[in-house]
């Protein structure tokens, strides 16, 4: 299933999206192996957004095979969780910071994350499948 506007995301999740919580983008390194990364995100009802860093390993692993897996746990029930596979189908350049302090301002309230000076890049992940428990 492709998504379009979000619709593989099942309504009985979708507020693991919108709330401020860590996810865990997984990805594939050169030689195959996994990586696992705690990220912060946003979510547009369509597409996961995740600021990062041009030379993160991150990023270098989506540029060579931009298919990726995140998971994310229900702090009020750690049985529930949402399961998002899908594919980096952008990279946005983000050179004044407005996206990534959005994705601060869900996360921290405040515009700026003291010690970030590096320059972002913009992570757009389209779901295209999910799995969910709870």
């Amino acid at each position: 299933m492709t998504a379009t506007n979000g619709s593989v995301i099942p309504a009985s999740h979708r507020d693991l999206l919108e709330a401020p919580l860590i996810a865990h983008l997984a990805t594939t390194r050169p030689q195959g192996e996994p990586q696992s990364t705690p990220v912060w995100f946003d979510w547009d009802g369509a597409h996961l957004l995740i600021a990062t860093g041009p030379e993160s390993q991150k990023f270098r692993n989506t540029q060579r095979d931009p298919r990726l897996a995140l998971s994310i746990i229900d702090p009020a029930n750690p049985a529930r969780y949402l399961e998002v596979r899908g594919r980096v189908i952008a990279v946005d350049p983000d050179p004044n910071g407005t996206r990534l302090r959005t994705i601060i301002r869900r996360y921290t309230g405040a515009d700026e994350l003291p010690g970030l000076n590096e320059a972002r890049i913009i992570l757009v992940i389209e779901p295209e499948r999910t799995s969910s428990m709870g």
